[in-house]
């Protein structure tokens, strides 16, 4: 099953699935819709059920939400602007060390904003 919004992505996550397996399986079908409401409703906080994990997936689905919307000239979704969706300290797509200037370079402003650094390609589907 491909969600249709980031608010199944996160509801799937807390159910037990693979957050990024969802988010990719999303993205495949945003990227066939491109449709605003998938960006729309605001996905429950993953943080209260999985901790850091969490705080990180909620910044990212904020982070992808505000990155879809800019490079499709949809509405940004209001809840992307939530605190709750950044993180206090840096993280990075990659544990090497010598990755983290190009991800410090390369992150998408999106993700830079909220602490997240990741390939600019983090939202990209072959």
């Amino acid at each position: 099953m491909r969600p249709k919004t980031l608010a199944e992505v996160a509801r799937l996550t807390r159910a037990g699935d693979s957050f990024d397996r969802c988010l990719a399986n999303f993205l495949d079908e945003f990227y066939v819709t491109r449709d605003a409401s998938a960006l729309a409703e605001p996905p429950p906080l993953l943080r209260p059920t999985t901790g850091e994990l969490g705080q990180v997936q909620d910044a990212y689905l904020a982070a992808a939400a505000e990155e879809l919307a800019r490079g499709h000239a949809l509405p940004l979704p209001p809840w992307t602007r939530d605190e709750s969706r950044r993180l206090n300290r840096p993280w990075f797509a990659s544990p090497l060390a010598s990755l983290r200037t190009v991800l410090l370079v390369e992150s998408p402003p999106a993700f830079r904003a909220r602490n997240l650094f990741v390939s600019e390609n983090a939202l990209s589907r072959v």
